[in-house]
């Protein structure tokens, strides 16, 4: 397993729970991925109750983890593959690189003016902390954020929330961006007797290339019809305008980065064209205006941090089964979570992971609850798309075959070589080493 948050710790712990030996190779000293490091630091309830849940899923019997460990960097992806033995390998490590701005040269303006999403959202997580003194961020009023999804609400109101925080304790006023996201501005401001007016912030606006109602913010089932996606589409909007009304930040939808304004070396604007929506798809008029800010975020999504000896298509790894994740030439490597769906999103990502592992990995390493493996595919009323995957990958390759004793002993010993570099002896003991997380 490469990658021990959400999606590995699911399928860890699932195989675990059928007599299968896991060893999950972490990049961090901690697993927790994008619940640590993706969610802004006020979802305190949420964050505690998923270290607990991968928690009590890496400590089973059966699942060894390895820390600290990057593989391309510390371990050689083919050579893990084919020659450590291992009966399959799942690629469960998430998507930690930003999509690049789609406007030519705007990645040179990187620090200077130009800031990512995935890096700003890190160093605000750990700024209390201070246990990672090279990540820093700054707060701007007037800042561009480019995206519109949950992640770019997220950017917003760390810049409203915390310099709302700033400008009170200058008033002597003490709150937290917690108390803040939880009651929302207006509400704290007025029962200080302040108005948002009085605090002279500029919010951040966040432009968005699609319509409010076209929003990430809640899903359509698969299937709705065009009174069902009505329906999601009007619960987004009011989704949105709670939020803009709770965190004071702006949105300008239709609007698609163009161009770069650039002054002295720096990015100091965008230049935006107005777009509309036909049959669902973006279309670019002939309309531009220029914006210009102090600070400009890129939170128009994540993909997967390249990994030598695995082939990309674009931005993206170049899966050959999108369903399950399969490389070529790899027939024993299936993929699970935020690494094949794009959704930096816990249930999406939890979903993902337990049905790829009951409808492909399980069947492939037969330890299914049923005998017949292709008749529980059915059972399980997999998906279509995916259970036809599943089908051809017990085809092609029945069973895995357990390693030999010589073979087993041969990967302990290289695990172990792992454990002993990074000062690893059980779970319990290396994260009370660490200490705990956000």
């Amino acid at each position: 397993m490469i990658g021990g948050a959400t999606a590995g710790a699911e399928v860890a712990s699932r195989l675990a729970d059928r007599g299968v030996s896991v060893f999950v190779f972490e990049q961090n000293k901690r697993p927790y991925g994008k619940i640590e490091d993706g969610l802004p630091r006020w979802h305190v309830a949420l964050r505690n109750k998923e270290y607990k849940t991968i928690d009590e899923k890496l400590q089973k019997p059966g699942v060894t983890f390895v820390p600290n460990t990057k593989i391309g960097r510390d371990v050689d992806f083919k050579e893990l593959v084919s020659d450590w033995g291992f009966s399959a390998v799942v690629l469960a490590n998430g998507a930690w690189r930003d999509r690049p701005v789609p406007v030519e040269g705007a990645d040179e303006y990187v620090d200077k003016g130009l800031v990512y999403q995935n890096p700003f959202v890190i160093a605000f997580n750990h700024d209390e902390r201070g246990d990672l003194p090279e990540m820093t961020y700054e707060l701007h009023d007037g800042a561009i954020i480019l995206g519109g999804g949950l992640a770019s609400i997220d950017v917003a109101k760390i810049h409203t929330l915390q310099r709302t925080v700033e400008l009170l304790r200058e008033r002597g006023v003490e709150t937290d961006v917690e108390e803040l996201e939880i009651k929302g501005i207006p509400k704290i401001l007025d029962k200080h007797g302040l108005s948002w007016e009085e605090l002279a912030i500029e919010p951040p606006t966040i432009y968005y290339r699609r319509r409010v109602e076209d929003m990430p913010l809640m899903s359509a089932p698969e299937g709705a019809d065009e009174a069902r996606i009505k329906k999601v589409e009007a619960g987004r909007k009011r989704m949105l305008e709670k939020s803009t009304g709770k965190y004071l930040f702006k949105v300008e939808p239709l609007s698609a980065p163009d161009g770069l304004i650039v002054e002295d070396g720096r990015l100091a604007g965008i230049v935006f064209r107005r777009t509309k929506i036909e049959n669902g798809r973006v279309v670019k008029l002939d309309e531009t205006y220029e914006v210009r800010g102090p600070a400009i975020i890129s939170s128009i999504g994540s993909i997967p941090e390249a990994i030598a000896g695995i082939g990309m298509n674009g931005e993206l790894f170049d899966f050959k089964d999108w369903d399950i994740g399969r490389l070529d030439g790899y027939p024993t490597v299936f993929s699970v979570g935020n690494v094949v769906t794009g959704k930096g999103n816990i249930v999406a990502s939890r979903k993902h992971a337990t049905q790829v592992s009951e409808q492909a990995i399980e069947a492939y390493l037969g330890v299914g609850e049923e005998a017949d493996r292709e008749a529980a595919l059915a059972a399980r009323g997999a998906d279509p798309g995916v259970a036809k995957a599943a089908e051809d990958v017990l085809k092609s390759l029945g069973n895995a075959e357990v390693p030999s004793q010589q073979v087993a002993d041969s990967l302990h010993e290289k695990v172990a070589s792992l454990h002993q570099r990074v000062g690893f002896t059980d779970y319990p003991a290396w994260t009370r080493k660490v200490g705990d997380p956000c």
